[in-house]
């Protein structure tokens, strides 16, 4: 075997994708497929058994998904570097994983054109940004970091209830939800709480 080969890890929940990437890359000379995980937890447990060079990691997967996983390897394995791969259309969770400590993004629609060109370029060390991911972060920038309570009381609002309901049920005062409200638009760029609402979910800011 090639010392040399870029040796890689394939994280992704659908058997089908992680076959076809496989086919792709034992095609070259360079890549060695080291193994496969089907979701975050299990390309941990992978990554400290095989040692690849680089995981290549879809975000939305069940359990510990991508951004979680990409959290904890780049803290348990500073060398080890990470090439998100998603259908994902969200610019708030491709700027989650690259701020999680990945080292570029592609999407899957682009997998057969750029794939291979980005794991060599992380490969030597490089950032590896597709143009596509580039423009999608330009046109629709990530919103700023909602707090735990904010969050809560966005979850609220998308199910139609009132500030004083809203109070009710985390026991503050009605004005307080106002302020917070008001605090939750102007991180999303809303003009109202049905916008912040409509917003939040085309950037999957909810799990509702």
């Amino acid at each position: 075997m090639n010392d040399n080969k870029i040796k890689v890890l394939i994280a992704d929940d659908h058997a089908l994708m992680r076959m076809g990437l496989r086919a792709l890359l034992d095609t070259q000379r360079d890549i060695e497929v080291l193994g496969e995980a089907t979701d975050g937890a299990d390309a941990l447990r992978k990554t400290a058994r095989l040692k690849p060079d680089i995981v290549i990691m879809d975000i939305m997967m069940p359990g510990t998904d991508g951004i979680a996983a990409t959290q904890q390897l780049s803290e348990r394995h500073p060398d080890v570097r990470i090439l998100v791969l998603t259908t994902s259309t969200s610019s708030d969770d491709l700027s989650r994983a690259l701020k999680a400590g990945a080292s570029g993004a592609i999407l899957k629609s682009e997998a057969n054109a750029k794939l291979l060109a980005a794991i060599r370029a992380i490969g030597r060390g490089e950032q590896s940004v597709s143009p596509e991911v580039s423009a999608m972060l330009a046109k629709d920038p990530p919103a700023d970091e909602l707090s735990p309570r904010q969050r809560e009381i966005l979850i609220a609002m998308s199910r139609g209830l009132t500030n004083k309901e809203i109070a009710t049920s985390l026991d503050c005062s009605p004005e307080s939800v106002k302020d917070r409200i008001n605090a939750i638009c102007t991180k999303l760029g809303a003009a109202n709480r049905t916008e912040a609402v409509t917003i939040a979910l085309r950037k999957h800011l909810l799990k509702i």
